[in-house]
């Protein structure tokens, strides 16, 4: 009961958000036909462009159209190409999907491996020096980190492409070498977050009674380890449901500069040429996959903590 009660809580906030997306795209004083066509385009040609992307139509005619069509992902037609926007998605998408998820995976072990080790040398050398190094992962914007990886790992050295992904075709070993910068750009960050929240949930659960206990039984340091980790995993499972989503954002900036032909960058070309319909589709998209990632932490996260699992 409770899991559909989250799925549909989900479903309203997303419905919420493609209104509000709706209305915001709609908010500017100057009609898009204006925009696209010119300022010296006639009235005839405005009220055509008008009628065939209907534009004519009452703007919560317009909402239930294109809701509708987005239930059955077709978004209709690019006001600047004139192609259909679910083709362009669909071409773009899964190199985001992929980079993010490659980007996601690594942060959370590097994160969670710092985060362990930090915690079980607290105050040593490890931890200092994992903690200045989290200082750096913050401090450091993610476009000129992007930048020093390619002047020195790819210009300098020549160990990776400058940019562009190979393709599959090219073998599995080319296609993943081609996007071990753009991934090192993206997860750096989320590096030095997740390491310090894994951290203080390490030392919290080293320090409960049951942790001594064990000790006291004599159970191996490891086995003891494994504990405490289970333990301090469900406050990092929300937060890295959130950073999933958040990755997209960075990927905006990761694929401009590695020259990525991802969703971000079609985004990022669709708000630069005032291309509203392919604006709206991406963002609901990635909006979809932000409450879906969130949805899906929040019921691992109960299925981990037994205290959440007693709740109703």
């Amino acid at each position: 009961m409770w899991v559909l009660s989250r799925v549909v809580s989900s479903a309203v906030v997303l419905i919420i958000v493609s209104l509000i997306l709706f209305a915001l795209c709609r908010a500017t004083p100057v009609s898009p036909a204006r925009l696209t066509l010119g300022a010296d385009a006639s009235a005839d040609q405005i009220a055509e462009f008008e009628h065939q992307y209907g534009l004519d139509l009452p703007v919560w005619a317009q909402y239930r159209n294109w809701l509708g069509g987005a239930a059955k992902f077709d978004f209709g037609e690019s006001y600047v190409s004139g192609a259909p926007i679910s083709r362009q998605i669909r071409l773009t998408l899964p190199v985001t999907i992929e980079l993010v998820t490659l980007s996601f995976l690594a942060t959370v072990l590097v994160a969670t491996l710092f985060g362990v080790l930090a915690a079980l040398y607290e105050d040593g050398f490890v931890d200092h020096a994992l903690r200045l190094l989290a200082i750096v992962g913050l401090s450091i914007p993610g476009f000129w980190l992007a930048l020093l990886l390619v002047r020195y790992f790819a210009v300098s050295l020549a160990w990776f492409p400058p940019g562009g992904i190979a393709a599959l075709s090219a073998g599995w070993g080319e296609h993943l070498r081609s996007l071990v910068l753009p991934v090192l750009a993206i997860s750096f960050y989320y590096v030095s977050v997740l390491s310090r929240l894994v951290r203080a949930n390490m030392i919290d659960a080293l320090s409960q009674e049951y942790i001594r206990t064990a000790e006291a039984m004599g159970l191996a340091r490891l086995r003891i380890w494994l504990y405490a980790l289970k333990n301090a995993l469900p406050p990092l499972v929300s937060m890295a449901a959130m950073v999933y989503g958040y990755m997209f954002g960075w990927a905006l900036i990761v694929e401009q500069v590695f020259n990525l032909p991802g969703i971000s960058r079609e985004l990022l070309a669709a708000i630069f040429s005032r291309d509203y319909p392919t604006v709206q589709a991406i963002v609901l998209i990635i909006t979809v996959i932000f409450i879906a990632s969130n949805t899906a932490a929040d019921i691992l996260q109960r299925t981990l903590s037994p205290k959440l699992r007693g709740q109703h």
